[in-house]
């Protein structure tokens, strides 16, 4: 019951938080007005279940304390006016979002374009807007999504109107498609149901998200390899999500399922009622490791090279001419089957001796599994799991879409200074560019809360 309910309102002392104390004098400053409200949206971190959201999977994230902020007051112009490191002013009745030339404000318009639509597309109330984001960009922790976020709520409480946090999360899912990007719904749904002091396990179709209590005696370090996911990365991501809708329809073909309606790896499995363990068994049978040519894949599910074009590649993946399908779809099951034993081990034994060992394994398996099978890593980020291993980590991972961004880890309290100055010593201060980033990309991370709107005490 209590999870759909609205992001919370409070009010608060503004001048007892740096970040908002100084976000209001910058909107004063600009606009002449004081804030009417702040609206926030958290970043996060997963902690297992890499690439498998959009596959219909369930994922293990929590938010962290690193945020999107934005001030705001109302008025009745049809305008937008928005501050974020520069201005940028859009007619509400007039949004365009080009999606081949990404801007940040662009992420900004999709969440006031998703709620204007989720409305019945009216003329929105004009507001003044000034944007103050903590979370780092192109980091994998997710910055954009919590601007989609943020935008969304902030629209919705400018226009009076008020929604559950799961049709906010739905809602703000659905228009980051507006800029091109599949995602499976993690981002924004942890963004909006994240709650202090527990990690999440969100499950898709319905979405709904439960409790995960990570065991005591360890905590989670976040450490950015300085690498920015660049725009190559997001040609792979769009070209995972086909490889993973073909291997879809590969597996469903073989056995007799309606296979033209399916389209997640998760429909497969609940179609033919089988374990994730069977559809391990069944990928190793029906698909071989050696990539699939298009001709191929037209062979086999018996369409045409233009019906290949049309229905499965979407537009930014034209271009692709082999697709590595058993790789793909053996990390998406096995991957979902490791996101079910951390949160069995995080239920049943959160104080035994040995489950911080064990959710370490998992990491580690994880990250195996996102470089050799999914060849979402870099080299960077490779050797930064390496070091967080050998500096004490139990387990340490990639997080996020990968090719670029952080890596987390798990590391037993007693170790975690000894692990940070480790960690330092070996990547960052040999490394001028990291040593001058390393304040921002290492630091220790508690599950935060969700997303909220605040006004002034």
């Amino acid at each position: 019951g209590k999870m759909a309910a609205h992001p919370p309102k409070t009010k608060i002392l503004i001048s007892a938080n740096e970040r908002l104390q100084s976000l209001k004098e910058a909107f004063e400053k600009k606009y002449g007005e004081s804030p009417l409200f702040y609206a926030r949206a958290p970043g996060r971190v997963n902690l297992i279940g890499e690439h498998i959201d959009y596959c219909g999977y369930a994922v293990l994230p929590m938010a962290i304390e690193q945020s999107i902020l934005a001030a705001v007051t109302v008025n009745d112009e049809t305008v937008i006016y928005l501050f974020f490191y520069r201005d940028f002013t859009v007619s509400s009745e007039d949004i365009k979002i080009d999606r081949n030339n990404p801007q940040w404000y662009y992420y900004f318009l999709c969440g006031v374009k998703g709620i204007q639509e989720h409305l019945g597309g009216d003329p929105l109330s004009g507001i003044k807007c000034v944007v103050d984001g903590s979370i780092p960009a192109s980091s994998g922790l997710s910055s954009s999504s919590a601007l989609v976020c943020c935008a969304a709520l902030l629209t919705m409480e400018a226009n009076h109107k008020s929604l559950n946090k799961v049709a906010l999360a739905e809602i703000s899912t659905k228009c980051e498609r507006y800029i091109g990007t599949e995602g499976g719904g993690m981002d924004q749904s942890i963004s909006f149901l994240a709650e202090e002091g527990t990690a999440k396990l969100i499950e898709f179709h319905p979405l709904r998200a439960s409790d995960v209590r990570l065991p005591d005696g360890a905590v989670f370090v976040i450490s950015n390899c300085c690498v920015e996911m660049n725009k190559a990365a997001t040609s792979h991501f769009n070209i995972r999500v086909v490889e993973c809708r073909i291997a879809t329809k590969m597996l469903a073909k073989a056995r007799g399922l309606d296979w033209a309606r399916l389209l997640k790896l998760s429909e497969v499995q609940a179609s033919l009622g089988a374990s994730l363990e069977e559809m391990l068994r069944l990928v190793a049978e029906v698909l071989h490791p050696e990539p699939y040519s298009r001709e191929e894949v037209c062979r086999v599910l018996g369409i045409t090279a233009e019906q290949l074009s049309t229905d499965l590649l979407s537009p930014n993946t034209q271009h692709v001419t082999q697709f590595k399908l058993y790789q793909r779809a053996r990390h998406v099951y096995g991957e979902a089957a490791r996101v079910l034993r951390f949160k069995s081990v995080c239920d049943e034994a959160p104080s035994a001796g040995n489950a911080v060992q064990r959710l370490g394994d998992l990491m580690k398996q994880s990250h195996a599994s996102c470089r050799d099978l999914y060849e979402c890593s870099c080299p960077e980020l490779d050797r930064l799991v390496e070091i967080c291993l050998q500096s004490g980590a139990v387990g340490s991972r990639l997080t996020g879409a990968g090719w670029g961004g952080c890596a987390v880890s798990m590391v037993p309290t007693d170790r975690v200074e000894a692990f940070l100055t480790s960690v330092r010593e070996l990547y960052y201060t040999p490394d001028p560019h990291r040593a001058a980033l390393e304040k921002q990309s290492l630091f220790v991370s508690k599950p935060g809360g969700g997303a909220m709107v605040t006004a002034e005490l």
